[in-house]
């Protein structure tokens, strides 16, 4: 099932057809500053509610996917996770690379990093560049979405956590600050369009990932080559900070990270899970 979220933070079903099926009323009745935080109510609730969603996108006909604006799947995530340097050929770019000073470690070794929650946007945002002096970096990486918090995860029990994946773009700032600050940015989370969830990708070790800017293509790689997959992640990762549903986990990125400036559209686009696409441009 694909999930998204559209104009008034309403939830909606994008069907085989392209129309979205707003089940929006199977949830309590929220204020209008909580209403953002809908999808994450949503997951938290979806072992019971998921029938009653699969009946009304099989019942009713929706809208065209082309009359509503999309949202961020999750506009509200509780915590944004990240995973450094995750692919042994990005690790091998980076270390040549002219904007890290000393050579990054591998993945294993650094373990996780964390993202302002903030910096999420979505598929009709622009990406903001808030420097015209400094080097900023599109890294195009599948995204998982958690269903089920947990502390100390087990490794063999962890994908069972995940409520779904979508596509992300991690973007950044070269330079010599905390990675968290050059991530951190407001619109440099880009999700979507959409969250499949996790019974639709058999193994998520198994999906082919591009990124074009403009019609150039940057980025071309498999997730079964990341030197930690994806339920080691989150073994590790909620080893040190609880997770909770609806917090995301960027999993890496591959090699072929490059520059990105005004103007530029930045497309990523992951095998059985969807396609993403942000334009970038100065902030005011």
């Amino acid at each position: 099932m694909r999930l998204v979220s559209f104009d008034d933070y309403r939830i909606g079903v994008l069907t085989d057809s392209d129309n979205v099926v707003d089940v929006t009323g199977l949830l309590p009745e929220l204020p209008a500053e909580f209403e953002p935080m809908r999808m994450l109510l949503l997951i938290e609730r979806w072992d019971g509610l998921r029938p009653q969603v699969e009946a009304m996108a099989a019942s009713e006909s929706g809208v065209p996917l082309n009359s509503v604006r999309l949202l961020p799947p999750v506009p509200a995530p509780r915590k944004v996770y990240a995973q450094p340097v995750n692919y042994k050929a990005h690790h091998e770019e980076m270390q040549d690379s002219p904007w890290s000073g000393t050579a990054p470690q591998v993945s294993s070794d650094q373990g996780m990093f964390l993202k302002a929650s903030s910096a999420v946007s979505g598929p009709n945002d622009p990406i903001l560049l808030p420097y015209s002096d400094r080097v900023i970096h599109h890294e195009s990486e599948l995204v998982m979405v958690i269903g089920k918090g947990g502390s100390m995860i087990p490794v063999d029990d962890a994908l069972s956590h995940v409520f779904g994946y979508t596509c992300g773009l991690d973007m950044t700032v070269r330079g010599p600050e905390d990675r968290s600050k050059r991530k951190s940015f407001d619109t440099f989370a880009p999700i979507g369009s959409c969250i499949v969830t996790a019974d639709e990708i058999a193994d998520p070790q198994d999906l082919e990932i591009n990124l074009w800017v403009n019609e150039e293509l940057r980025q071309h790689a498999f997730t079964r080559d990341m030197i930690v997959d994806c339920k080691n992640q989150i073994a590790n990762m909620s080893w040190v900070a609880r997770m909770e549903p609806g917090d995301l986990v960027f999993t890496g990125t591959p090699e072929g990270v490059g520059s990105v400036g005004p103007g530029d559209l930045v497309t990523i686009n992951i095998s059985q899970v969807g396609e993403l696409s942000a334009r970038a441009q100065a902030r005011e």
